[in-house]
């Protein structure tokens, strides 16, 4: 008998099952717009453009980073999906598009059903908050390219926005509002140094000032933030809005703002999570560092008009979000910090 694709490292069998152990959390997330069934070589989405007569679609895609290495390093991989759709939606939540649907992809060195439905239950929860369909996906068998128990995954989202309401960034003026929503710690942003800082053999200390052990809070899932955002986006006349990512404050809120504009925050203005503190304390990084490398504590930025300031905070607290005023526009380049 000759050589097999199974005995090659590929188990179309399992692959199979991993599929219907998927379907039912795939389907669970499925909003009006989804057509025909899961399983198919592409996924169908029909918007309702009622509400949408000039129509502009909006996307993102991204993967959860090295954060991977941590899941492996705890054998927990239910929580990673969410993250790599945050970081996906959250990005096109900054152009004031609703996030419609989401496809990831999955590439492993052996599948194994049961940790292949975790990684997916994960992506369903994020769709969950997020409010948009998984609509599909790929999962690709690797052997030889992947270690056995090793994968990456990765994902893009789709939203839409009416062209009148899309949010650019062109319209910030100095004197406008910076207002800062909370993360929930280090999101899925600078690991390759947070696991120089805090290496597997840590993962089980619990640190003075941590409710988790340093494992559990390195793996705590990126917030997805569309409940907030379409709650200010039917209240507010928002100038711009920015996901703080790679590159943190420093770095991503000049991305939004118009030629001849900076930004002065206020450090002292926002709670920081304990797990920055101990960064900062175990790995000797310099505040530049640490600020042009972690969100440390601020996930998502809104900047208005002064006028509506009252307008932002009622839809925020509608919405059950707690929120800081980290800053102020001002005349000048890049981000200013006021100790």
């Amino acid at each position: 008998m000759g050589l097999t694709y199974r005995e090659a490292g590929v188990d179309i069998e399992a692959g199979a099952q991993a599929v219907e152990l998927i379907k039912p959390l795939a389907v669970a997330t499925w909003r009006p717009g989804v057509l025909g069934a899961l399983g198919g070589f592409s996924g169908l989405f029909a918007p309702d453009l009622t509400a949408y007569p000039d129509p502009v679609l909006v996307s993102g895609t991204d993967g959860a980073g090295t954060k991977l290495r941590v899941a492996f390093a705890l054998n927990r991989h239910d929580t990673i999906g969410q993250d790599v759709v945050a970081m996906c939606v959250n990005d096109i939540l900054t152009q004031g598009a609703e996030p419609l649907f989401f496809l990831d992809y999955l590439a492993v060195g052996r599948l194994e059903p049961e940790r292949v439905a975790a990684v997916v239950s994960g992506v369903a929860e994020g769709c969950r908050l997020a409010g948009c369909a998984l609509l599909g996906g790929e999962t690709a068998e690797m052997p030889g390219f992947y270690e056995p128990e090793e994968y990456d995954l990765a994902g893009f989202a789709v939203g839409i926005v009416n062209r009148d309401r899309l949010v650019d960034g062109a319209g910030i003026q100095a004197g406008d509002l910076i207002y800062g929503l909370y993360s929930s710690g280090l999101h899925s942003n600078g690991f390759s140094l947070a696991r120089r800082v805090f290496p597997p053999q840590s993962y089980s200390e619990k640190p003075k000032g941590l409710r988790h052990t340093l494992g559990e809070e390195m793996l705590t899932p990126t917030r997805i933030y569309t409940r907030a955002v379409r709650a200010a986006l039917k209240r507010v006349k928002v100038a711009g809005m920015v996901h703080i990512t790679g590159g943190g404050l420093t770095e991503n809120i000049p991305r939004v703002l118009p030629p001849g504009l900076g930004a002065r925050l206020r450090p002292r203005t926002w709670r920081e999570p304990p797990v920055f503190r101990l960064l900062r304390e175990r790995g000797g990084i310099e505040e530049a560092e640490m600020r042009r490398t972690f969100n440390l504590g601020i996930g998502y930025v809104f900047i208005v008009p002064v006028a509506e300031r009252a307008a932002l905070l009622d839809a925020l607290e509608a919405a059950g979000e707690a929120w800081a005023q980290i800053g102020v526009v001002e005349a000048g380049a890049g981000v200013v910090y006021e100790e």
